[in-house]
């Protein structure tokens, strides 16, 4: 059991108390936003800005560049979703849940292009290019800028890059030590694939009604 324990958890013995205790807040708040995500509820953006706010500080604290502007960029789209998830789009109907168009298809493509130039400039000028970690971190930062500028926008697909992203970061987490952020992550993945299916029933009754 002790064996199991400090496996898990023995990365934490040299971590500052304050610093366990945040990331732990940041995870629970973290849930809570996925999961009102999951219910398209609009409380999605000021639980998520929270918990990204704890991490942009642990983050950096960590120097985990590619990670904090994750959540750095989290906290700008979260401002911008909850304008447009509260946007009326006539007298009664704010902005619905749909499907990406062509055109936001292309824009999709360009962010994610666009985030890993990005990423790689970073990390090449801070020169972190110490680990193959920091290549996967590249990826990830580039499919979450996709998927959180989708779910600002209340499209359906952002659930697809979420599951991918999570996918990637339950054993990247893990393997750099922060064992708490590996198990959201991987709870994460469960909730992305309940989100990404309530929300296309969700989408179904509407094409339906209209």
């Amino acid at each position: 059991m002790s064996q199991t324990f400090d496996f898990l958890f023995g990365q934490y013995a040299d971590y500052n108390p304050i610093d366990v205790w945040l990331e732990i807040i940041a995870v629970i708040f973290g849930f809570l936003s996925v999961w009102y995500s999951k219910q398209n509820k609009i409380w999605v953006f000021p639980t998520g800005m929270i918990s990204t706010a704890i991490f942009v500080y642990l983050l950096l604290k960590w120097e985990l560049l590619g990670d904090m502007m994750i959540n750095g960029y989290y906290f700008i789209m979260s401002v911008y979703g909850w304008y447009i998830w509260t946007r009326k789009v006539d007298a009664t109907h704010v902005t619905p849940i749909s499907r990406t168009t062509p055109k936001e298809k292309k824009l999709s493509a360009l962010i994610f292009i666009a985030t890993l130039f990005f990423v790689y400039a970073v990390y090449t000028g801070f020169d972190k290019w110490t680990s193959w970690t920091a290549y996967v971190d590249t990826v990830t930062t580039a499919v979450f800028f996709v998927g959180m500028w989708l779910m600002a926008k209340r499209k359906i697909e952002n659930w697809v890059y979420w599951i991918i992203g999570d996918i990637i970061s339950v054993p990247l987490y893990f393997y750099k030590g922060f064992t708490f952020t590996s198990f959201q992550y991987l709870i994460f993945t469960f909730i992305a694939i309940a989100g990404y299916l309530a929300w296309k029933k969700h989408l179904h009754n509407d094409l339906s009604t209209s």
